[in-house]
């Protein structure tokens, strides 16, 4: 893999999000929401994260904050609807490694048979299922930052572009790691990462002393093919 870059966009467009795969909205949230959305959630030890938010109340104020936001709601589209939310807490006492890879997968209300629709599980009492690619090439995650996110602190690593190459198999995978340059997405607190979902990710264990905790929310359409129904929308 080439070199890994830092990345802190101030401008944001459409046309380099589209073109990129992602970007970095800074001051979405004030420093004081961020502390007051961080006693919103209580992990169990040892756990690094929960799926399961979309159903609060506070969850769906952020999105609509998200919504009404002059540069993220740009990057959305105006009919989508919020179909997730997981938090994630990263730090020395909670620490882990994601290897490079796409998020495939979206929680539905039930199990449909049909044979385009693959890779069903069970997530914290959720229903999970790979979908189909045209879809996935239309959802956008809003990572909001709690915290700041520096070097040492596990941030996401992305490969530009990938996202332009639908699913990735293994060894494609391999191939534009080895040809594309990485960039580190650091951020600070109360700024969004916006992504999207096909984009080649990861993030390695954090290294300092500090916290890494954000909301990562998912939007999509409202309806959906092959039968699915999202488990929730807001």
């Amino acid at each position: 893999m080439q070199l890994m870059s830092n990345v802190r966009l101030q401008a944001v467009t459409v046309e380099d999000f589209n073109e990129a795969g992602f970007v970095v909205v800074p001051g979405v949230l004030a420093s004081s929401e961020c502390e007051a959305l961080s006693g919103r959630v209580q992990l169990d030890p040892g756990s690094g994260g929960t799926r399961s938010l979309l159903r609060e109340a506070w969850c769906i104020e952020v999105v609509q904050r998200l919504r009404k936001h002059e540069a993220v709601s740009k990057l959305l589209d105006p009919n989508d609807v919020a179909v997730q939310c997981t938090y994630f807490e990263k730090s020395s006492s909670r620490n882990w490694l994601v290897p490079v890879h796409q998020d495939l997968s979206i929680p539905v209300a039930e199990r449909v048979a049909d044979a385009a629709l693959t890779g069903w599980s069970n997530k914290e009492g959720s229903l999970f299922v790979h979908a189909p690619v045209e879809l996935l090439a239309r959802l956008t995650a809003v990572r909001v930052h709690l915290d700041d996110c520096g070097e040492q602190d596990g941030p996401l690593r992305v490969i530009p572009g990938s996202h332009r190459l639908g699913i990735i198999s293994p060894q494609a995978t391999t191939v534009a790691r080895q040809q594309l340059a990485e960039v580190a997405c650091v951020a600070s607190k109360g700024a969004a990462m916006v992504m999207r979902p096909l984009l080649l990710h990861a993030s390695s264990k954090a290294s300092g002393r500090s916290r890494r905790r954000v909301l990562h929310f998912v939007f999509g359409p409202a309806s959906l093919t092959h039968g699915l129904r999202w488990q929730h929308a807001a």
